[in-house]
Order: C-alpha cells, then sequence, then structure tokens
C-alpha cells in the first residue's frame, strides 16, 4: 500500500505535506511517495526521511495557472509525476492540495475514466446529525446532464458503503422541495433515473434535511454543490469564532466554558473540514483525492488516512462494479 503524495500542491507548500508525511510514515510504519523539489524536500526533512522516498519533479501546477492542453502535457510537473507513478501500478492512490481544475484534468488525462462513466464527480463527507454523508458533485461539473446525476448517485452509493461501512445508502437528490415534482430542469429529469435505478432512492432532499441525516449520499449538480460546500465552511467558522468570542466574553462565560470544553471540543471536531482532509475524486481509472489548498499538515494527514482507507476498502473495484452493473441493467431493460 504506497500513496503518492504532491509535495508542491498547498499554499505554502511543502511545509504541511513534508509534516503530513513524516506523521503518517510513523504512525501506519508505510511507505509513501513525496513528490516536489527534491533539494528543498530532503532539507526539511532532514533524519525524518524514513519511509518516505522522495521523487524529484522541477516544475509545479500552480493554483493560478488555466487548465491548458499544454499544461496538461507538462510531463515534469509534481501532479503529473504522481498520477504517472498511480498509472504504472507503483502507487495505489494520489493526493494532492494543488489547483483542483488541474488536477482533475490531469488525472482525466494520464488515468483516464472508469468504463462507462461520462463525467468524473468530486464527493466530500458533510457532517449531519447522524454522522456524515457522502455529497456530489461539488464543483467537478458546473453544467451537468441528468445521466452524470445517475452516474454520481451509483458512484457516491458504492463509496458510502466501502468507505463509511453503510449497507444499502439511502440516496437522495437535493432539491428546493420533497416532491417529485419539485426542482429544476435538470432535477425533473434526474428524478425518473434515480427512481428506475437499482439504488436505495428515498427521493427529493432539502438542504435541511441533508444536515438532519436524511440520507447518506446526496446527488447534485458541481455548481450547486460547490455553492453548498463553501457556504457550510463558512458558517461552520462563524459558529466556532462565535462560540469561542462569547464564552471569553466574561469571567462567568469562561468558567462555563471550562466545564463545557469536552462539549465544544467535539462540535469543532464534526465541524472542522481538516478531519476529514480530502475531496474523492470518482470516476476516474486510480484513486485521486484532492485537498483544499489552504490545508495545514493536520488536513494533509486527514487526506492520507482517508487514501490509505480507500485502498483498503478495494474502494476502486467496488466503483467499477457499481457502474458495470447499471450498464448491464440498462442493456437489459434496452433488450426488453
Amino acid at each position: 500500500m504506497r500513496i503518492a503524495l504532491d509535495a508542491m500542491g498547498s499554499d505554502t507548500h511543502p511545509g504541511p505535506e513534508v509534516e503530513a508525511a513524516v506523521e503518517y510514515t510513523r504512525l501506519f510504519g508505510a511507505d509513501l511517495f513525496l513528490i516536489g523539489d527534491q533539494p528543498r524536500l530532503q532539507e526539511l526533512l532532514g533524519s525524518r526521511a524514513a519511509g518516505i522516498e522522495i521523487v524529484h519533479a522541477p516544475e509545479v501546477f500552480e493554483m493560478s495557472e488555466h487548465v491548458s492542453l499544454s499544461n496538461l502535457r507538462r510531463a515534469q510537473n509534481s501532479m503529473g509525476i504522481g498520477l504517472d507513478l498511480v498509472k504504472d501500478g507503483k502507487a495505489e492512490a494520489f493526493v494532492t492540495a494543488g489547483n483542483t481544475g488541474g488536477a482533475m484534468a490531469t488525472a482525466l488525462t494520464r488515468l483516464g475514466r472508469l468504463n462507462g462513466v461520462q463525467r468524473p464527480g468530486l464527493t466530500v463527507l458533510f457532517p449531519t446529525k447522524g454522522g456524515r454523508c457522502v455529497a456530489l458533485d461539488i464543483g467537478a461539473n458546473a453544467e451537468c446532464k441528468p445521466e452524470y446525476l445517475l452516474q454520481f448517485a451509483l458512484m457516491g452509493s458504492a463509496y458510502a458503503e466501502k468507505v463509511l461501512g453503510i449497507s444499502k445508502p439511502r440516496v437522495g437528490l437535493l432539491s428546493n422541495g420533497e416532491e417529485a415534482g419539485k426542482g429544476n430542469d435538470l432535477v425533473k429529469a434526474t428524478y425518473p433515473l434515480l427512481a428506475a435505478s437499482s439504488l436505495n432512492f428515498i427521493g427529493n432532499l432539502e438542504g435541511k434535511e441533508l444536515f438532519g441525516g436524511g440520507a447518506d449520499v446526496v446527488v447534485t449538480d458541481g455548481f450547486t454543490g460547490n455553492v453548498l460546500l463553501k457556504g457550510t465552511e463558512a458558517v461552520a467558522k462563524l459558529i466556532t469564532d462565535r462560540l469561542r468570542e462569547e464564552l471569553s466574553a466574561s469571567w462567568r462565560t469562561k468558567i462555563g466554558a471550562l466545564l463545557a470544553r469536552p462539549a465544544f471540543r467535539a462540535l469543532r471536531k464534526d465541524l472542522d473540514p481538516r478531519e476529514v482532509g480530502a475531496a474523492t475524486l470518482l470516476g476516474v481509472n486510480g484513486l485521486v483525492f484532492v485537498a483544499h489548498g489552504r490545508s495545514d499538515a493536520r488536513a494533509m494527514f486527514s487526506a492520507l488516512t482517508l487514501a490509505r482507507h480507500s485502498i483498503e476498502v478495494e474502494l476502486l473495484n467496488s466503483l467499477r462494479g457499481a457502474i458495470e452493473m447499471s450498464l448491464s441493467q440498462m442493456a437489459a431493460k434496452e433488450s426488453d
């Protein structure tokens, strides 16, 4: 089990990536590839390089760069080299906190799509009343067709089964109302596809039900999903910041804060996106994880542990199986 970690992805690279790599290899006793500027990485690692193999990458896919054919063909950037390690079977997963569009496009160029997948989707784990739910797409595809959302649902369901351990995950379609006729044209056209599938489809789902634990998998287009993600992160930060301010406003509130500290710590952990670490790119022919550019060492470590768990539960094979089963079912219906 070997993971390729892009050391040049985060906004403050390579510090967070190096610290996460050191902690990961120390805790799990596992090896990993660290891809980036070799002299700089060697200097930061010093005597802590046990289990870490540095792979030199002289170029970086910068956050400000546009996704263009010429950039994707650059063989010497850290993303391309890391994904080639996955393609060649030397690594089983790739983790980056770099340019999201660049990561998705490079993954498609180097790894290709799973058979039957038209568009890959980015998925994250949202905190809910009952734990967490899988939500996708959260930014890979701003414009979607109904069949894309069906594929997102199939992959999201397989992800929930393997990563969260949920049997027969409940799949909901994000909409502005629970009734079957609610939603925009995309939602209305997607509803019958999900209803006719083998998924445990529970119908339309409003935003409040998402956080209330009404579904295990929530499906939407990338534009809506990205707005949902960014809004959720902002609200979570607002809540924790305001709590911190109010609890330190007077000596009475400070005493109360001391007594309630375990509860507040648990709440902060549930709302902290660093605990998940990365979004998983579902639909490409390999395991790819994209962390936020602002990721610190803790977030990068969480991304590595998510990648490790996904390898352990054979997530990629489950995704292949879900898509192939769906294709077989559709072919059988057409023949009838």
